[in-house]
């Protein structure tokens, strides 16, 4: 069973999907959101399962992100040895935190915008987290993963010059609109095994750049949660994208940064793949 929402952007349809099937969700779920996730929605869709009807059409729909607009997104830098290492960046002792602004979440299959000015548009693959229980101060990472309603491709789209160039904080280099394409499925927590166990990949063009795998995060996604959760409070609907591998155009020789035009091609292990075109702003 996964989750996802299909239809116009802000009209989306809550489905489910199941042994190849597109079930209408309406009937258990007005969205995917933070109420959703809070009230146990995940329990509930399952119990229901037999009862919702087959979504008609489904495969000429647009597919969105498979959740509402979280209340925010936490991301996490500099999460994989062999990323610091091809940017120049010391490892961190501890998680590096920034906000991504929460309006940049699209569809897995919308077009991305390089912004007006823009000539260092930058890939990221990452694993998303998707929390489905209030986290406040968790006692250690052992108690981090209960939190977790489930998980999906995440694509941390940067603007390097933004990021690194222009003063202040990372936050202006992420959150340009249609920043973080998110999806196509969010699959519950109980069903992914091991989230340290997940190869994810990226290719633009065509060409493979980022091929790595979540065993080689630095902080576990476990210890990420607990980590966020002494420094805010993490309620249901929220994300977190949990750091990139190697392979972004800051680290490869020449840096051949995003153009209109461009396509770029995502996918993680069992969360299915995803697609987007840029386009100039």
């Amino acid at each position: 069973m996964s989750l996802a929402r299909l239809g116009e952007a802000g009209h989306e349809i809550p489905v489910v999907r199941v042994d190849g099937r597109t079930l209408d969700a309406r009937g258990v779920a007005a969205d995917f959101d933070g109420a959703f996730f809070a009230s146990d929605g995940i329990d509930r869709l399952r119990a229901a399962l037999d009862s919702l009807p087959e979504l008609e059409a489904a495969a000429e729909l647009r597919v969105g992100a498979p959740i509402a607009r979280p209340g925010k997104i936490v991301c996490i830098g500099l999460n994989y040895r062999d990323h610091a290492e091809e940017t120049g960046a010391a490892l961190p002792a501890e998680p590096v935190i920034f906000m991504k602004d929460a309006t940049t979440l699209v569809g897995p299959f919308d077009d991305v915008l390089i912004p007006r000015g823009s000539v260092k548009t930058d890939w990221e693959v990452e694993l998303g987290v998707v929390i489905g229980t209030t986290a406040r101060y968790l006692d250690s990472p052992d108690d981090a993963l209960a939190h977790v309603a489930g998980y999906a491709v995440s694509h941390d789209v940067s603007e390097r010059e933004f990021q690194l160039e222009r003063g202040g904080q990372w936050d202006k280099g992420k959150s340009c609109e249609t920043f973080n394409p998110f999806g196509p499925e969010l699959v519950p927590a109980d069903q992914v095994d091991d989230p340290q166990a997940l190869g994810l990949r990226l290719s633009v063009n065509g060409t493979v750049h980022q091929d790595g795998t979540t065993a080689n995060m630095l902080f576990s996604v476990a210890h990420v949660i607990w980590y966020v959760s002494q420094f805010m409070v993490l309620h249901p609907g929220d994300v977190i994208n949990t750091g990139t591998p190697a392979g972004v155009a800051l680290g490869i020789e020449g840096n051949p940064y995003l153009r209109a035009g461009d396509v770029v091609e995502l996918e993680i292990d069992g969360l299915g793949s995803a697609r987007q075109t840029l386009v100039q702003a």
